[in-house]
């Protein structure tokens, strides 16, 4: 579900705040109300229903299809137009995604969460697609490749948010340590993946930023891989929520 270190050199990038966080849903008042039953329900069944409604969307049956031209308020829609976008439309929501194998699904019975790629063609056709030619040779399982559920949930939804803003504009650039969203070729948002969370870089003035949140620092004079001066230490949706105005003005500041 999520890995915390207090080694401060094996932290994962998180500051001491983040990792007594995630320390805290093993209190007893945390215990007591369930917190890691819900975040497991939560992050499980989002699995299982992201699969069901992928399998769905794969091989529709005919009532979905007559609903989305219903939905769709668009009677000049044919079964076969609908079913072919929804086909598109499943692959793509399927690049990069992970399963997850446990103790028992697998011979070496190890207990640890083990990632495994889908949909390796649309993956592949989805990245050719977003990423500019010529690029480097990483792809999306270099940075997500034995990493916990919770972060890679978090970094699905920090990639749905870089991508939602302006998607016909937008490519992704694979590196060595991060992953980095441009528009019209200027990077708005570089990523890193850690065990304990993100690591994100923007292109703002801290100094322009008021009332800056604390997972917030300015990285002006600081060496760091990402493109930008303001680096965010994200560990939580709660964080992403709270980031997303921040990043969103580093995507129009470079258009």
């Amino acid at each position: 579900m999520f890995e915390v270190s207090l080694d401060p050199d094996s932290s994962g990038g998180m500051s001491v705040d983040q990792i007594a966080k995630k320390l805290w849903r093993f209190s007893r008042d945390e215990m007591a109300k369930g917190t890691l039953d819900a975040l497991g329900e939560q992050t499980f069944t989002d699995g299982k229903v992201r699969k069901a409604l992928q399998r769905i969307m794969t091989v529709p049956p005919r009532p979905l299809l007559n609903l989305v031209r219903t939905a769709g308020e668009d009677e000049s829609l044919t079964p076969q137009q609908i079913r072919d976008s929804l086909i598109r439309i499943a692959n793509e929501l399927s690049v990069g995604e992970t399963s997850i194998a446990f103790a028992g699904s697998d011979p070496n019975e190890s207990g640890a969460p083990i990632l495994e790629s889908r949909s390796l063609g649309a993956k592949k056709a989805w990245e050719t697609r977003r990423a500019k030619k010529g690029e480097s040779p990483y792809d999306e399982g270099h940075h997500l490749m034995g990493k916990p559920q919770e972060v890679v949930s978090l970094y699905r939804a920090i990639d749905h948010l870089c991508l939602s803003f302006e998607p016909a504009s937008i490519s992704i650039r694979y590196l060595a340590k991060t992953i980095n969203y441009e528009r019209s070729e200027r990077c708005f948002c570089s990523v890193h993946v850690l065990q304990g969370g993100l690591k994100v870089w923007l292109q703002l003035k801290y100094s322009h930023i008021q009332n800056p949140p604390a997972f917030a620092r300015d990285v002006a004079n600081v060496g760091h891989w990402g493109n930008g001066d303001v680096e965010l230490s994200i560990s939580n949706r709660d964080e992403l929520d709270e980031a997303t105005e921040l990043i969103k003005r580093s995507f129009d500041g470079v258009g």
